[in-house]
């Protein structure tokens, strides 16, 4: 089983930069990456509170689950 991370998707439906988006939640350039690269190893509440706010969407347009 594996969470799997789309934040790189929905940036690209939004037409959003890494960059813009880090500044717009609050979180550094690198925080964000690991995310958006599935490296993180957790995720606040309120950052992905934010991240889904400043993208107008749902965290499971976000995170998604996908069974080995």
């Amino acid at each position: 089983m594996a969470i799997v991370v789309r934040l790189d998707r929905v940036m690209a439906d939004r037409k959003i930069s890494l960059k813009e988006l880090a500044d717009e939640v609050g979180v550094t350039n690198v925080n964000l990456s690991k995310l958006k690269t599935g490296k993180a190893a957790a995720v606040r509440f309120s950052t992905l509170e934010a991240i889904c706010k400043a993208l107008n969407c749902q965290p499971g347009d976000i995170l998604e689950y996908e069974e080995d």
